[in-house]
C-alpha cells in the first residue's frame, strides 16, 4: 500500500522497527524527550507536523504502536497556522486506521478552543472566570455589559499567553477596539473574560500523565506583566544566583519563579477529572485562588504542556523520564501481548 503521509524533512531515527512516533513542531521544546529516548536506545520517529504530506486513502506509514502528539496550537504564531489545522486531519486519519494516539483528536480539539475548555470545566461543576465568546472586535464592548472589570481579551486559540490583553475599564476596551490593537488567533474568535488577581501572588500549574497527577508547581508571579507562564520558556527559575544565571538573561525580565508543591486531595481529584474528561494523555491544568472572592478558578487547560525547566532541581525527579517510562511500558505490554 502507498504511504498515506510522507514528510518533506527526514524522520529522525527513521526505522521500519520504530514502535514510537512523536508528532511535533517546535524545534527545541522536545530535545529532552528525544535525548531520553536515545539514551534508552528506543527506536522512534520524530515527525515534524509542518512537513507532512497526506494521502487520505492510504494507511499511516510504518508500524508505530503509539503516536504521541506534541504539536502545539501556538505554532500559528510561528507561521504554522496551516499546520495547526492540518494536525487535526492527521490525528483523525491515524485514529480511523486504528493507530493508538496519545493526545488525539479529543485532546487536540480541547487545546484549540478555550471556549471548549470553559464548557468542559464548568460541566464538571468547577469554576472558570466568567467569559463571553465574541467573533468581531467591535462586539467586545457590548459583550462586557454584565461582566466585572478588569477583563482579559484572549484569542480563542492561544498558547504561551499570546495576545492576552488586560483592560481595566470600558473606555480602555473601547479605545483598544478603535485602534485595532487587540489580537486574535487563526480562527478569528475572541474571548472576553473576567480577570481575577491571584491571592498570594501565585498561580498553580499541574501536569498530568495518563489522567493522574505527575507534579504540581506554584508559579510566583512577582512583578511580571506577562501572561506567558510556560515554565519551560521562563527557565522555571528558583531562588539562588547560580540557578538564575543558568536561566539566561532573557528570563530575568520575567520575575516569576516556581516551587514544587503537593496538592490537597480534593484539588488533585478535580485536576484529574479535567484531564480525564479532556482525554489528555499528557497535559497541564492551571488554576488560581481569587483575591476578589477567595474561590478557586481553573483558567487554562493545555494538552500541549511543557515540563518545568531544570526538573530535577525543581521537582526532585525528571518528568520526561516518567513520560518515556509510560511510552516504553505501553510498548512492552503490546509486544508481550503480541
Amino acid at each position: 500500500m502507498p504511504a498515506s503521509i510522507s514528510t518533506t524533512a527526514p524522520l529522525k531515527n527513521s526505522s521500519p522497527s520504530a514502535d514510537i512516533a512523536i508528532l511535533y513542531e517546535h524545534p527545541t521544546w522536545f530535545k529532552p524527550l528525544f535525548a531520553e529516548l536515545d539514551r534508552r536506545g528506543l527506536a522512534y520517529d520524530a515527525i515534524r507536523a509542518d512537513t507532512l504530506v497526506a494521502d487520505p486513502s492510504a494507511p499511516w506509514p510504518g508500524d508505530h504502536r503509539v503516536v504521541l502528539n506534541r504539536m502545539s496550537p501556538s505554532a500559528w504564531s510561528r507561521g504554522g497556522a496551516g499546520a495547526v489545522f492540518f494536525t487535526r486531519r492527521v490525528l483523525e486519519h491515524l485514529e480511523a486506521a486504528g493507530t493508538e494516539v496519545w493526545n488525539g483528536t479529543a485532546a487536540w480539539d480541547l487545546d484549540l478552543s478555550k471556549s471548549s475548555q470553559q464548557r468542559l470545566v464548568e460541566g464538571l461543576g468547577l469554576r472558570m472566570p466568567r467569559t463571553r465568546v465574541v467573533l468581531a472586535a467591535d462586539q467586545l464592548p457590548g459583550a462586557s455589559e454584565d461582566l466585572v472589570f478588569p477583563l482579559l481579551v484572549k484569542p480563542n486559540i492561544g498558547g504561551n499567553g499570546l495576545g492576552v490583553t488586560r483592560v481595566d475599564t470600558l473606555e480602555e476596551l473601547e479605545a483598544k477596539v478603535a485602534d485595532g490593537s487587540l489580537e486574535t488567533g487563526p480562527d478569528g474568535v475572541y474571548l472576553l473574560q473576567e480577570y481575577h488577581a491571584p491571592k498570594g501572588g501565585f498561580v498553580t500549574r499541574v501536569e498530568t500523565l495518563g489522567g493522574r497527577i505527575l507534579y504540581a508547581i506554584r508559579v510566583h508571579l512577582g512583578e511580571t506583566k506577562t501572561f506567558n507562564l510556560c515554565p519551560a520558556d521562563m527557565g522555571c527559575r528558583i531562588d539562588g544566583p547560580a540557578r538564575q544565571a543558568a536561566a539566561g538573561a532573557e528570563h530575568h525580565a520575567n520575575d516569576a519563579r516556581v516551587e514544587a508543591i503537593t496538592l490537597p486531595p480534593e484539588v488533585a481529584a478535580e485536576v484529574e477529572s479535567i484531564a480525564r474528561a479532556g482525554q489528555m494523555d499528557v497535559g497541564g491544568v492551571e488554576f488560581l485562588v481569587s483575591e476578589r472572592d477567595g474561590q478557586r478558578y481553573y483558567y487554562d487547560v493545555n494538552a500541549m504542556s511543557n515540563f518545568v525547566g531544570d526538573p530535577v532541581e525543581t521537582l526532585g525527579f525528571d518528568p520526561t523520564a516518567e513520560l518515556v517510562d509510560a511510552l516504553e511500558g505501553r510498548f512492552w505490554v503490546d509486544q508481550k501481548a503480541a
